[in-house]
C-alpha cells in the first residue's frame, strides 16, 4: 500500500504574518537607535568628539561588516557624520555625532527613563 501524505496544514494569514515578524520596539521609541549596535555607536560618539572606525569597532566589539552596515544606516538618517581621509597611505574613517543624532539620543534616553520610572512606580 502507498504512503499517506500528511494533511495539509492550514494556517491563518495572521499566524503566517506573526511567524516572520520581529519583536517590535515599544511605541515612541526611535527604532533606528534602539537596535543594540546602533545604540552603542551613538552612545560612544556622544561621549567622544570623534572616533575612528577601528576605535569604534573595538569599543562596541563588533566586526568590520557589522559596524559598516549600522554606521551607514545612522549616516543615512544624518545621526552621524563620516569623514574619510588618508594618514600617509593608510585610509582613515572618522565618525562624529551630528546635532540631529544628539537630539535623537536625548529623546530616546528620556523615553527610556520614563519607561523605567513607570515600571518602578507599579
Amino acid at each position: 500500500m502507498g504512503e499517506r501524505k500528511p494533511a495539509a496544514r492550514r494556517e491563518s494569514p495572521r499566524l503566517r504574518k506573526l511567524e516572520g515578524a520581529k519583536p517590535s520596539a515599544p511605541a515612541g521609541i526611535d527604532r533606528l537607535i534602539h537596535e543594540r549596535l546602533r545604540l552603542g555607536i551613538v552612545s560612544a560618539l556622544a561621549v567622544h568628539e570623534s572616533l575612528s572606525f577601528n576605535e569604534l569597532k573595538q569599543m562596541i566589539g563588533t566586526s568590520d561588516g557589522n559596524l559598516s552596515v549600522h554606521a551607514r544606516k545612522l549616516e543615512e538618517a544624518q545621526y552621524i557624520a563620516c569623514t574619510k581621509s588618508f594618514d600617509g597611505r593608510t585610509p582613515r574613517t572618522e565618525y562624529r555625532l551630528t546635532p540631529a543624532g544628539r537630539r535623537s539620543l536625548e529623546r530616546y534616553l528620556a523615553h527610556m527613563e520614563a519607561l523605567i520610572r513607570a515600571v518602578r512606580e507599579r
